[in-house]
């Protein structure tokens, strides 16, 4: 009551992804931020006791103070990390203070031993595995980490759901994105091998962006052919073959700023060049790269300022 449509919002976002899962689980709330380099220290610690307490009802949480400032001005968050452990609906341990593996393990053995939670299956039964609902967090950390330029992470966190859930197209995507930016290009391509054996994962609209990335990687050359890519371009700013060359050499060696700089100009001197060349390359770049990521929206505003003006 008495609170504004956004706020309403906020508070549904953290009922879906907090409370509910706590009624039964023990949630660890993570409040962090882009901006917080403790944050990003204390992420991989937090995924990894996750992941491995999933069995025992454990469920990792995270909410950006900077997209959540109402949820977190309702817990009083004061600094980040600030971490708590939640069980039906309410904190029940302040775990900010336990930054290593075994002081966490330590203190969610205290809080399992305590409570009723619901943890994987027992009498002899083998453990299950991560709910919908877990991997579909697993997945978006895992994103946030692609976004955040962290490959290693990611393909480490995408490669873990794929033992969980081999079922789950975005997790695969996610492991060839990943894979790719990492220049692992054969093991991406062993990876998309498996998915184009499975019809379910195949036909996954998730799996376009990885085709994307891994065939912009095929354009991938050594060092010495790039200088010599990058010599002729800039010798012939007019030569659009020259240019484009250049601009895929280089988003497949990782200078995706020098190959949006030069596709933009491309297309700004000359947009229907190759029944619009320059501009397809572009767009398969930005689906590569995912839509979402900080550096694909800002070239993407540049694209709209070349095109529209």
């Amino acid at each position: 009551m008495g609170l504004s449509i956004e706020e309403q919002k906020a508070v549904e976002r953290f009922r879906k992804t907090v409370v509910e899962p706590s009624q039964t689980k023990l949630v660890i709330l993570d409040f962090w931020a882009e901006w917080c380099g403790p944050c990003k220290a204390l992420t991989p610690v937090l995924e990894k006791v996750a992941g491995e307490y999933a069995d025992k009802g454990v469920v990792l949480a995270k909410i950006n103070v900077d997209e959540e400032q109402f949820i977190a001005a309702q817990f009083q968050v004061r600094s980040i990390p600030t971490v708590y452990a939640m069980f039906q609906g309410q904190p029940v341990a302040d775990l900010t203070s336990a930054r290593s593996e075994s002081q966490l393990k330590a203190v969610l053995d205290q809080l399992l031993a305590q409570l009723p939670v619901e943890g994987g299956a027992g009498d002899g039964a083998a453990p299950q595995g991560p709910s919908p609902e877990e991997i579909a967090q697993f997945v978006k950390m895992g994103e946030e980490a692609l976004a955040a330029a962290d490959p290693q992470r990611a393909a480490s966190i995408f490669a873990q759901i794929t033992e969980f859930a081999p079922e789950n197209a975005p997790a695969h995507a996610g492991l060839v994105r990943a894979l790719v930016q990492l220049g692992e290009v054969d093991q991406a391509r062993q990876v998309m091998e498996v998915i184009d054996s499975d019809p379910r994962l195949a036909t996954d609209s998730a799996i376009g962006p990885a085709r994307s990335a891994l065939e912009l990687a095929g354009t991938r050359v050594d060092d010495s052919e790039l200088a010599s890519l990058r010599a002729a371009a800039e010798a012939a700013p007019q030569d659009m073959d020259a240019q484009f060359a250049f601009a895929e050499a280089a988003f497949a060696a990782g200078e995706r700023d020098a190959a949006a700089d030069t596709l933009l100009a491309m297309i700004a001197a000359d947009r229907e060049w190759n029944e619009g060349a320059a501009r397809a390359k572009l767009l398969k770049i930005f689906e590569a790269t995912g839509l979402e990521d900080e550096w694909v929206v800002g070239v993407r505003r540049r694209l709209s300022r070349v095109l529209f003006g």
